[in-house]
């Protein structure tokens, strides 16, 4: 297996596109074989370091609208469907997402992205003048690249939001094609996947992944990187399931961490070029983390998540420094 690894990781620095066959074979590692999941650990990294090179991207996020939403993503906790001790408020003002925006800018953080609930911006139109104006006052008054996560939208609506500043879409596909109806049945995958079409198509970055831990298995993991690999996107973040109590996954049995940052590493060898970025619920990663910046993973989303505590700007910094990342 070591020489595979290796034969693969060469290949693919000089242009090779995995193949399933080549990950099928990926994914028998054992994760009790330390030696095998260092060496496709440090592959991983030799990778990243040739297509990306050490600098860092370091994210935040503002939960601008909570709660009521109409979709019934079973992980969710501002579903409406669910009864969940989740905050329930309007969209924020520009003044209130400004003194957050300016908050982790002075920390450090690159990006800076509205989230809002709901199943998007159809039909909303005195929301999305919202949105924009918000995203023109905050172009104005920092240096952020500004990102937005707003649901599934239409080309015309994703327009919109580039022309008032945004650079970057963010919608997750979450699992994949195969797994997805078993986790949301209110909305489709190709839902989803048009979407990410529509932002690429009126000129934003996309900011696609999905959620480990759904009760999916290591192949539908795999096959969710190949649809992100066939739809061109920008950024891939990582995010491990926080079990919410008041949701169907509430009982959801933790992954070994082992084998996420397996599976993490073999993201990096299917999509060489893009941001792997750690997400929600990595604080599951333990001990095990910052093994993963030296596995593939070269951007995180810091700061307070939507409905979870994430890891501090500072801290964050802290460690990326240690392993001698740039941010």
């Amino acid at each position: 297996m070591k020489e595979f690894i290796h034969q693969l990781k060469d290949r693919v620095l000089e242009g090779y596109l995995v193949t399933r066959e080549d990950t099928a074979k990926l994914l028998s590692i054992s994760i009790e074989k330390e030696e095998e999941l260092k060496e496709l650990l440090q592959a991983a990294n030799e990778i990243r370091e040739k297509f990306c090179g050490n600098f860092f991207n370091l994210c935040t996020i503002l939960n601008a609208k909570s709660g009521r939403c109409s979709e019934n993503c079973r992980y969710c906790a501002q579903s409406a469907h669910f009864k969940t001790n989740a905050d329930v408020y309007p969209l924020v003002s520009k003044e209130v997402a400004l003194e957050a925006a300016k908050e982790v800018e002075v920390e450090g953080a690159h990006r800076f992205s509205l989230v809002t609930s709901g199943r998007g911006l159809q039909g909303k139109e005195e929301e999305l003048d919202k949105l924009q104006e918000i995203y023109r006052y905050l172009k104005e008054n920092t240096d952020l690249d500004l990102c937005a996560s707003h649901g599934i939208c239409s080309k015309e609506a994703l327009q919109k939001l580039k022309d008032s500043g945004v650079k970057t879409y963010h919608h997750n596909l979450e699992s994949s094609r195969r797994f997805y109806p078993t986790i949301c049945t209110s909305h489709t995958f190709d839902d989803r996947v048009n979407t990410v079409k529509y932002a690429h198509e009126v000129g934003l970055q996309v900011c696609s992944g999905g959620i480990f831990g759904l009760g999916e298995t290591e192949e539908d993991r795999i096959d969710m990187a190949f649809d992100l690999r066939e739809l061109r996107v920008h950024s891939v973040p990582i995010n491990i399931l926080t079990p919410i109590p008041g949701t169907p996954l509430e009982n959801n049995k933790e992954i070994d961490p082992k084998e996420l940052l397996k599976d993490i590493a073999i993201y990096r060898f299917i999509l060489p070029k893009v941001s792997i970025r750690y997400a929600g619920g990595r604080v599951k990663l333990g001990e095990y983390a910052k093994l993963g910046l030296e596995g593939g993973v070269n951007s995180a989303l810091t700061g307070n998540f939507l409905t979870t505590t994430g890891n501090t700007i500072e801290s964050d910094k802290k460690m990326i420094k240690e392993l001698g990342y740039e941010y």
